[in-house]
């Protein structure tokens, strides 16, 4: 079983916009854990996987090793984190995946907090 991690930054915006929807989306974020192969792949830098997961029009994207997660079966997951750091809606999702791309460019995973 996968780590699944979320920023603090974007919990407390999760919750700001949600409220009582926010159990809906956290629990399809841990639900990751049992299956980290969900989510679209949006693209690749120096091995850390760009993902996201959907809830109604908003994206929520994520980062974790794809080189454990392409080889390794889903038994042997338990070393694997999955960090949730951003969050847009549709018309946004664009400029918020460049935005990641940069920061993992720049100053790798440990930029995205």
């Amino acid at each position: 079983m996968a780590k699944v991690s979320i920023s603090e930054t974007l919990k407390d915006e999760i919750l700001k916009k949600f409220k009582e929807e926010s159990k809906i989306i956290f629990r399809q974020m841990y639900s990751l854990a049992e299956n980290p192969h969900k989510g679209k792949i949006l693209g690749q830098i120096g091995g850390i996987v760009i993902k996201e997961i959907r809830y109604k029009t908003f994206r929520f994207y994520f980062i974790t090793d794809g080189y454990k997660l392409k080889i390794m079966n889903e038994s042997s997951l338990t070393d694997l984190l999955i960090r949730f750091v951003r969050m847009s809606d549709k018309k946004d999702q664009q400029e918020t995946i460049e935005g990641i791309r940069k920061i993992l460019l720049k100053f790798g995973p440990e930029g995205l907090d």
